[in-house]
This record gives C-alpha cells, sequence and structure tokens, in this order.
C-alpha cells in the first residue's frame, strides 16, 4: 500500500460563492493554490487562478479568511506568506486569475496580516495586523478600491474588531487574554469605552475575573443590540444578548434555542449572520459538525432553528471544514469530509433547504472502503473521574492482520484544539497509511482540548505537562492494556506542534511505556520555546503557560529537556525551516543534544514548510518516513 493512494484525493476548502462560480482552495498542482469552477450541477474544470509557484498556506492558520471574493470589485483578497513563514499580506487577484497585487502597497510590509471581517457590498476588509518588530497589534479598516487604510486602534493583546455595524459607524472590539478571557470595547462616534469585562491593566491582584468566552458578535437589524455566542449561561456555549439601548449596565441576557435535532455531548462552536434576523449555527458534536439555519425572535430572546444545513442525510458524521452563505442566490457552500471521506464540496438551497448538490467526487485511489478505519468510540474515565474523549482506529478485518496489532498513540496539538474525523489535513491520512500497515491507532482528547465546554479546555492553562500528561499515561497503563486487540509492548507515540511537545515528555518521563517516538516540531523547553516565538505572540503564552524569567522553575519542571537523559527509545523529529510557531533550532537543539547523549535520533527537515507539511512531494515523503519508522520498530524488530 502506497501513501500516494490516500494523497491522490485532493483537498477542496474554503469554498465560496459568487457570480456562479464557487472560488475554493485546493492541492490540484500538490501545493495549495486559488481555483474556480462553475456552480452549476456538472461543474467545469477547476481553472488555476494564481501562478503555480505561489502557494497559500493550510487556512486554519491563517487566522481570518485565507480567501475572500469581493465580486463588486472583479477581485478576490488572498492572504499570502512564502513556505509556511506566517508572514502574511493582503493581495489582490482578478476574478478571472492573475498575479497577486499588494492591496495596501508597501503600507503593511511591517506586520503580519489577519483578514478578520469583510463586507463585499462595501469592498471594505478588517485587519489585524501584527508588528514584526514589537509587541503589538493595530487594527485597521481597509478600503479595497481605494487601497487607503484607516487605523483604528492599537493593543499589546491585539483589538480584534468582532462585531461591526452595518454602516460601519460602529464597532466592537474583543481584546483577548487567554481562551475565553477578554475586555468588549465599543467604538461609537469616534469614541471608544469599555462595553464589557475589565482590561487586564485595570485587574485587582488576587481577583477572580470568570471567563465570558464572548465572540461572533453581531449587531442586529437597527443596531438595538447585539447578538453574541458566549459561555455565560452554559459551559458548552449558547447565545447571549446584550441590549445596546439600556447601557449601562452591559448585561448579557441568555437567549434561548429551540429546534435542535442533533444529540450528544459537545458545544456550539459558532454564529454567523445571514440576513435579517437569520444566522447560521454551527455545532461540534461528539467530533462531528452541525450546521443550522436559524431565525432570531429578538424581542422575544430566543433562536428558533428553521432548517438542518449539515449533520443529516447526504452531509453527515464527519466535519465542516468551512461554510459560506452568499445572500444573491440564497444559498450555502461548505467543505466536508470524514474519517473515510475526502473533503467534497457541497451547496445547499432551496426554500426548505431541500436541495443538496455534491461538486466534487474525490475518492481515495485504489483503496476500497472496507479498507479504511472508521475508527471506534475509546472514551475512558481518567485518574481523577474525568471522562475523556477517544477514538481507537483498528485495521480493517478485510486487510487480514491476524494477532493483538502494536500501538500508535496519536496527539494532537493545539493543546486547545480536538482530533475529530477529518479527512481534511495532516492527520486523518496518516491515521489511515498506519492502519492499513497494520498498526492500531489511539486517538484521544485529553483535558485542555477543545469540544468540550469551556472549563474542560481551560484545565490546561498553567498546567502544561501536568494532569493532561497523567491523562495519557493512565489511557496506557490502566485502560489500553485491557483491550486484547492491542500489543502494548510494541507502542510508539506521535505528535504535532503540542502533541510533539508531549511526545517528547512522555518519552522522557515515561521512557518503559514506549518503543519508538516521532516528534513534529515540538518544544522542548518552554522557556527557550516562548522566548524563540514571535514578539506578538509572547504575551499570550507567558500569560497562560508561564514566563520565562519569573517561572524558571515551573518551566523547566514541565519541559521535556529536563528529562532527556532518561529517554530509551529511537526517536524521529521533523521540523519545517521556515516555522514561526516552534522555530527549527527548538527541533535541531533536541536531535543534537540526544545524538550527543548516545540516543538514536533521526532528523527530517523540509526546507519550504513552515508549521506544517503542505506540499505534495513532502506530504509524501513525511508520511513514508513516519510510518517506515514505526513499521521498523513496532511491526520489525
Amino acid at each position: 500500500m502506497q501513501i500516494e493512494s490516500l494523497l491522490a484525493a485532493r483537498l477542496f476548502v474554503a469554498p465560496q460563492l459568487a457570480d456562479g462560480y464557487i472560488y475554493f482552495v485546493s492541492n490540484l498542482s500538490g501545493r495549495l493554490s486559488l481555483y474556480r469552477m462553475l456552480a452549476r450541477p456538472g461543474g467545469s474544470v477547476p481553472e488555476p487562478l494564481l501562478p503555480p509557484d505561489i502557494a497559500l498556506q493550510n487556512p486554519d492558520l491563517v487566522g481570518g479568511h485565507a480567501i475572500h471574493v469581493f465580486p463588486r470589485l472583479g477581485q478576490v483578497l488572498v492572504m499570502l506568506d512564502h513556505d509556511g513563514d506566517e508572514n502574511y499580506q493582503p493581495m489582490l487577484v482578478p476574478m478571472t486569475g492573475g498575479f497577486p497585487q499588494p492591496a495596501f502597497g508597501d503600507q503593511l510590509a511591517a506586520y503580519r496580516v489577519h483578514a478578520v471581517k469583510a463586507d463585499i457590498e462595501s469592498n471594505i476588509v478588517y485587519l489585524l495586523a501584527e508588528s514584526r518588530q514589537a509587541s503589538y497589534s493595530v487594527t485597521y479598516r481597509g478600503h479595497l478600491e481605494s487601497g487607503v487604510l484607516d487605523r483604528l486602534a492599537e493593543s499589546e493583546w491585539g483589538l480584534t474588531p468582532d462585531g461591526v455595524s452595518a454602516d460601519h459607524s460602529q464597532i466592537v472590539f474583543n481584546e483577548g487574554y487567554s481562551v475565553g478571557d477578554s475586555t468588549l470595547y465599543w467604538l461609537k462616534d469616534g469614541q471608544q469605552q469599555v462595553l464589557y469585562g475589565t482590561p487586564l491593566a485595570q485587574r485587582a491582584p488576587g481577583q477572580a475575573y470568570p471567563p465570558a468566552a464572548i465572540s461572533n458578535i453581531f449587531f442586529t437589524p437597527g443596531q438595538r443590540g447585539l447578538l453574541l455566542l458566549t459561555a455565560l449561561h452554559d459551559d458548552a456555549y449558547g447565545l447571549g444578548y446584550l441590549n445596546l439601548e439600556r447601557f449601562p449596565p452591559a448585561i448579557i441576557e441568555p437567549v434561548a434555542i429551540r429546534g435542535a435535532q442533533h444529540a450528544g455531548a459537545g458545544e456550539l462552536s459558532a454564529l454567523d449572520h445571514l440576513h435579517g434576523q437569520h444566522y447560521r449555527l454551527t455545532y461540534n458534536i461528539d467530533g462531528v459538525s452541525w450546521l443550522y439555519e436559524g431565525e432570531f425572535d429578538e424581542a422575544g430572546r430566543s433562536m428558533q432553528l428553521r432548517h438542518v444545513i449539515a449533520g443529516q442525510g447526504g452531509v453527515a458524521k464527519g466535519v465542516m471544514e468551512s461554510v459560506y452563505y452568499e445572500r444573491a442566490s440564497d444559498e450555502f457552500v461548505l467543505a466536508y469530509s470524514t474519517a473515510i471521506s475526502p473533503t467534497q464540496i457541497y451547496s445547499v438551497g432551496g426554500a426548505a433547504r431541500e436541495n443538496l448538490t455534491q461538486h466534487t467526487d474525490e475518492r481515495v485511489l485504489g483503496v476500497a472502503d472496507e479498507l479504511l478505519a472508521p475508527g471506534e468510540d475509546a472514551a475512558f474515565t481518567s485518574f481523577d473521574g474525568l471522562r475523556i474523549s477517544a477514538r481507537l482506529y483498528l485495521p480493517a478485518p478485510a486487510l487480514g492482520f491476524a494477532g493483538p496489532r502494536p500501538l500508535v498513540y496519536y496527539i494532537h496539538g493545539g493543546p486547545q484544539s480536538q482530533e475529530r474525523p477529518d479527512f481534511a489535513w495532516f492527520s486523518m491520512p496518516l491515521i489511515q497509511f498506519l492502519a492499513l500497515n497494520g498498526l492500531a491507532v489511539f486517538v484521544p482528547n485529553v483535558r485542555g482540548s477543545a469540544g468540550y465546554g469551556l472549563r474542560y479546555m481551560k484545565q490546561v492553562d498553567h498546567d502544561w505537562g501536568g494532569a493532561d500528561r497523567l491523562d495519557h499515561v493512565y489511557a496506557m497503563t490502566q485502560v489500553l492494556p485491557r483491550d486484547p486487540r492491542l500489543d502494548l509492548s510494541r507502542a510508539g507515540v506521535t505528535g504535532r506542534s503540542y502533541g510533539g511537545y508531549m511526545t517528547l515528555l512522555l518519552a522522557a518521563r515515561h521512557p518503559e511505556l514506549w518503543t519508538a517516538a516521532c516528534d513534529m516540531f515540538g518544544p522542548y523547553n518552554l522557556a527557550s520555546f516562548i522566548k524563540r516565538l514571535p514578539l506578538t505572540w509572547q504575551p499570550y503564552f507567558r500569560l497562560t503557560v508561564g514566563d520565562p524569567e519569573r517561572d524558571q522553575a515551573s518551566l523547566a519542571e514541565r519541559s521535556p529537556a529536563t528529562y532527556f537523559d532518561a529517554v530509551a527509545c529511537p526517536l524521529l523529529v521533523i521540523q519545517g525551516k521556515n516555522d514561526p510557531r516552534v522555530v527549527e533550532p527548538e527541533s535541531r537543539d533536541v536531535v543534537e543534544y540526544l545524538r550527543a547523549a548516545g540516543k538514536r535520533v533521526d532528523y527530517l527537515v523540509f526546507e519550504n514548510e513552515g508549521h506544517d507539511v503542505l506540499k505534495y512531494e513532502n506530504k509524501v515523503r513525511c508520511y513514508d518516513a513516519i510510518t517506515d519508522f514505526f513499521k521498523q520498530h513496532l511491526l520489525l524488530a
């Protein structure tokens, strides 16, 4: 079995409808780029819209819109970096394709820029620009027709324009300090005031400030109030309403949600405005996406869910990568995948949202569905009674493997992220390839993961390598040994980013558990990791992980480097040369230290990648290297 079979299924993500075309990001050429095709049933051959030497970044890493179509301008806004360095710049490309040009000249050259909000009627984009020389961010309103930038605000923490009135006269900025903890500012008539929360600089020492987890803010028609997403009334998030006509005080009232058709544990993950009092609500339920269209009763403070857009019927049991609503056609377009099905683009329309059209038909090449691993629920109760969500992927019976299977223990990044049945990005093709080669893969979402409420996700704050590590150890020593289908005498551990950090920590602190370990761009020393981050990212990590100067002892106690002498298994380290999040010297230090100590370490560096592996030839090499490494040490040793 070759990894090329799985990678033959191309990505189709970030779709948008405009003027009869679907614009999207795909790796049709072997690298992520911009394409379009006709939206009518049957579509058309995708047209490339960028030169072949330009590569886009994973939209999940961009922080805002990776692309946005402006039909009245005849242009597509594209956020470009250089081979994964994440120094994004807003560029404009004709809707028919062409060479990207800076949207605002060289005015933003000294910043790392994120396109946060867009208004296609006014050709306006709101930008959060991180300085590359100092620890502050500037918020701009960009006029794409004229190239003029309005400087709106500046903050060390970033003032994200979370809510913008229809006439652009009012803005609600969201200044975030850690997950769920933020302060809202209201800009009206040129004057800015605190709308909700307490600014970090004004907080009294020792006083608790419970996070409200406010996001996805929208001015209601008539600008009488704000509809928003919040965890104030439900740890699994819900809707809130702030009546601006009665401000102050700022009281966020609960909004009842009626008509949900899903069942299971999870959370409300996104809110977006469609038109009038119609909104879309996205739920993450047991890792699976549900998308609804709802109608808001502002006077009654209730949201009635009218239609299921995704979660039932032909679009179910998977993950929605993104969704876009086009007012002109009154249609949704979305990208969706499952554990065994690659991303497909669908559109949904009709008065009752009864018209579902599948625009792509991506398939794994030469591998029957019965040979793929759909996964099974493997949730467990951890050392302190906390329920931990997890999935176990076993080689399909049709493959004919006999006896207990060696295990690869897979840890997601973040840490405030989640592993889901999602074929789109790096994890699921690797999980499937490992299973096709006879290895079982266990994928836990331990405390600190997203998708299970605010309290669950906040448990990792100030506790990297603490209770999260103990969840993994408990699974390996108390839970998985009870499964006779697994051979834990042959177990490997792997992860990316934070998952790489945890891989290194588990290999060093619990060497008896592992036969092999693979770290992908994981921090090994928390103090050096934080110091090497871009300046605008450091305040967050100093607040939520630790300060390299004040918290030296605790950071050292949580750092894999402190325990490296105990590493006993072979190690594979993978790194992108241009990674700004976990810089290449961080991984090189791991390799050089362990090799000097006589440990076996293989090192694979991708010269034209950042905090991901995206280019086709690199993905083939990376997947093969990881799978061959685990086969050698778990299957053949």
